[in-house]
Formats: structure tokens, sequence, C-alpha cells
């Protein structure tokens, strides 16, 4: 497929796309002499030993750790920041996409809906009735082409109809906390606040992990461990084989720093937009001309109705450089500081505005991926039959045309399992598959069906006293069918 077809269909449209500043000349001054030290040997305490054990609390690592616990193993799960979600709450990429086809037809369920259900109970999520997921009535669809998220609820579909697609948007805040019950519920062993930094290997299994936190340096053994960091931290470090292109103009290759403006009075701002569209013209072009944020989305949640939520978009070389990362946070906060003074200063509406949150994590969106068992690749998603190992299925939205024909993409377990480490699952965007499947398919509801998928496999595998490579299908099958995640 072309540029311009990733370009129109990798998130919604006119996504601006910030550079990241080089490094400054004086860098230079603290370029090292010394280009190795070695560390002192050292023994290590360690502080739990379990079943499963989950590294990343995200969408991946979270479903992972519930699903394990609930089928009876004993989980740990460590995060390195101080709650769980991962990009779903502390990213502020709290949109939930695709759970459904253009028909109406949902094809993700499980410990999501579970979630979406809870939080939808609190107040705290928004998405269509169910009597609409899939509907063309124009007074239904109004509501949404209305809003500004409208790309995440609106689709046309084979007929060439618009119609309306499940999507959910639910509260970080009250998500961090629901995750929080929903894992002590589980019996999950849980340590936040501490940082994986190595694997315990004997030979090419893994048999656990070294974390670091401000307790010191603890180890934590486990039979089972999965990678839910997100980049695929745990890969390298178990020299487990992995690719790392990612086509320049893919939505993977971005970094991005979200934040909220709050108190905007958005009819003030429409009739700005509508009674003097020259000025408000002018406006988005001297925040474009000095590299400033031009677009915001407008809170859908309940009492967010005066909430701007900006989303932009950073092209990096590595993700997962911690010198680029710094030099993107650094110039992604100061522009929206200087995107809010300017918003402030010069549009109605945003007078009495301030900046109410930024993302305390930055916004990954794509990094090195598993080379496994089986992978999902550009092919894969024209494929009408399912894999005989297939633990998901994904609606098929994002794909254009070719969508009509082939409206859902199957995922089949082997993309979770490494090809030759043993004991390791890989449940998180990082996940064995092409740059071009994986720009489709690494968002929020996708990863929580990894999770699900690797946290059941493993806790399995454990009570049958087998690798998990080796567990049955139709074991693992019944067993998520049973969770009510939705299988062919």
């Amino acid at each position: 497929m072309g540029k311009e077809e990733r370009l129109r269909y990798h998130g919604p449209a006119g996504m601006a796309r910030y550079i990241i500043p080089d490094a400054p000349e004086s860098d230079k001054r603290f370029i090292p002499g010394v280009k190795t030290i070695q560390e002192a040997a050292r023994e290590v305490e360690v502080i739990s030993e379990a079943d499963v054990i989950v590294v990343g609390g995200g969408p991946g690592g979270f479903a992972a750790a519930v699903a394990a616990a609930r089928t009876g193993a004993r989980t740990v799960l460590l995060e390195r920041y101080g709650h769980l979600g991962g990009m779903s709450t502390g990213g502020l990429v709290n949109i939930i996409p695709h759970l459904s086809d253009t028909d109406g037809n949902r094809y993700i369920g499980g410990i999501l809906e579970e979630l979406i259900t809870r939080l939808d109970n609190q107040g705290a999520a928004f998405r269509p009735l169910e009597a609409d997921w899939g509907s063309t009535d124009p007074s239904v669809l109004k509501f949404y082409q209305d809003s500004s998220f409208q790309h995440f609820f609106v689709r046309k579909n084979k007929n060439g109809e618009t119609c309306i697609v499940y999507s959910a948007i639910w509260d970080p805040e009250i998500a961090k906390n629901e995750m929080n019950r929903m894992v002590m519920e589980a019996g999950v062993k849980l340590y936040l606040h501490s940082w994986v930094t190595d694997v315990i290997m004997d030979g090419n299994t893994v048999k656990g992990i070294i974390f670091e936190s401000k307790t010191g340096r603890r180890a934590v053994l486990g039979k089972v461990v999965i990678d839910s960091t997100g980049d695929g931290d745990l890969i390298p470090r178990s020299n487990t084989a992995y690719e790392d292109n990612i086509d320049f103009n893919l939505r993977i290759k971005h970094l991005c720093f979200g934040f909220w403006i709050g108190g905007v009075e958005f009819r003030a701002y429409d009739r700005f937009v509508s009674s003097r569209p020259d000025d408000a013209i002018a406006l988005k072009n001297e925040l474009h001309d000095n590299g400033l944020y031009v677009s915001f989305f407008r809170g859908m949640l309940k009492n967010q109705e005066h909430v701007a939520w900006l989303h932009p978009h950073f092209i990096t070389n590595c993700q997962t450089d911690v010198e680029e990362m710094t030099r993107m946070d650094v110039s992604g906060r100061d522009r929206a500081v200087k995107t809010w003074e300017l918003l402030r200063d010069k549009a109605p509406g945003f007078e009495k505005s301030y900046i109410m949150l930024t993302c305390p994590q930055i916004g990954t969106t794509g990094g090195l991926r598993l080379i496994g068992e089986a992978s999902l690749r550009e092919e894969n998603m024209l494929r009408k039959e399912p894999f005989e190992d297939t633990i998901a299925i994904f609606p098929n939205n994002d794909l254009g045309e070719k969508g009509y024909t082939y409206p859902v993409v199957y995922v089949p377990f082997g993309a979770l399992v490494p090809k030759e480490t043993e004991g390791l699952l890989v449940a998180c965007r990082a996940f064995s598959s092409d740059d071009e499947a994986n720009s489709l398919f690494n968002l929020v509801p996708h990863c929580f069906c990894f999770g699900q998928a690797a946290g059941t496999a493993a806790a399995l595998a454990v009570q049958k006293g087998c690798p998990v490579r080796d567990l049955p299908y139709l074991q693992l099958k019944e067993a998520l069918l049973s969770q009510d995640v939705i299988l062919p």
C-alpha cells in the first residue's frame, strides 16, 4: 500500500506530526573517555516466587495478570509506574476503538468488556448504546459526526453507508482505580514503582526477573514470564530474536505527548469560528507556523464538557532511545505550554482555561517486535479463514475498501510465543508481526486480547506441567470462551 493510503487510515485525518529537536551541540561536552566499566558480582534477594510473572501493568499486562490469577496461578505483576493501565491511563490514550465491525458485530469481549462495563456503571466511560452499533440512522449519526471523536465512532460500511462502530472512551483516573480493584480481587501480588532490569536465564529458559525499586535490587522467580512492557524490554535481555524495522510513514514511528486543557467554553469558541472564520484560520496558521499544536478533541466523558484533549505526535528514530525520549518530552511540554498560552490570549473561550493534566508517561506507539512461532503479517489481513490456534478476532475497520471483503483479522497464539526461548510469552504491542499489521493492531483493545490469552495459557501450562508452547490449543480455547472471549 502507498504512502497516501497509510497516512489516511493510521489515525484521524490531518493528524499533525512534529519533529524532535536534534541533540544540542553542548551535549558533546559529556562524551565519555571510558567506554565501559565492570560491575561487581552480587547476590540478589528473591522477594517472591510465583507460577506466572507479568512484567508491565499496561493493557496487556493488566489483562494477563487478572486472567492468570483467575485461572488459578500464583501471579506476580510488576509495573514501573505507580498506576496500572499504561498508555490507556498514564499515556492519556484512553480512546478504546474498534470493538465492533461496521455491521455492529462485537468481536472484542472478555476482560476489556468487563472493565468498560464496570467503568460505565460508575459514569466513568462513554460508549454508544448497543442498539446503535452498526446503525446508519442519521439522527443517531449526527451526535458522533458533530463530535471531534468521529474518527473513532463513524465509518463507512460495505454498502457505502455511514455507520456507527462500537468504540469506548474512559476516564483514566477512575480506570486506574478500577484496574487496581480487579487485580486485587483476582489475588495478584502487585509491585508498583518497580522497574524490571534483567531476566534470569537457565540456558534458553526464562526462570525469573530482576527488578529495581526504592527498596533496592530484588528477584522474582517463576515458571512462565509474560513480557507486557509494551516495548518488549525482556526480548533482547533474554536473547530472543526480534525485528525492529518500521516504515517512516506509519503511526508506530511516533511518540506522543498528550495533555488536557480545562476550563474551555466551547460555545464561545464555536461562535468565534463561525462568526470570524478568517481570524480562526489565522490563529491556526499562527499555531502551525510556530510549531505548536493545531487541533484538539473535545472531551466526551461526563462532566468534561469544558476539557480539550490534545495528542500531538512526534516522529522518532528510536522510541526507546533515552536521549531522544528526553528531548521529545522537553520539547513536547514546552510546546504544550506555548500552545495553551496562545489559545488563552487569542482564542475566545480559552480565556479562563488552564493546563489540567499532562501525560504521566510518554506515549510510545511502536518498537521492536518478537519473532514468534507464528506472525501476523500484512498478507494475513487479507485472510478469510481463522488460524488453527486463533486467540483473538479484530475488526478490520481501517483497511479501506479491502476491509469490506476481509472484515476481520484473526490472531494466532503463536504470535505471542518466541521461536526458541522457553518460559516466555509476549503480550503487548511487541507481538510477532510486521510493521504494517502492527500499526493497525497494536492498540489498547488488541493488547487486552493478547494479555488475556497469554495469562490464561501461562496458568494452564503451569497446571498441566508442560511448556507453554505445548499447551493443547483446544484447552486454551475452551478456557477463553468461558471468559467471554469471542473466538471463531
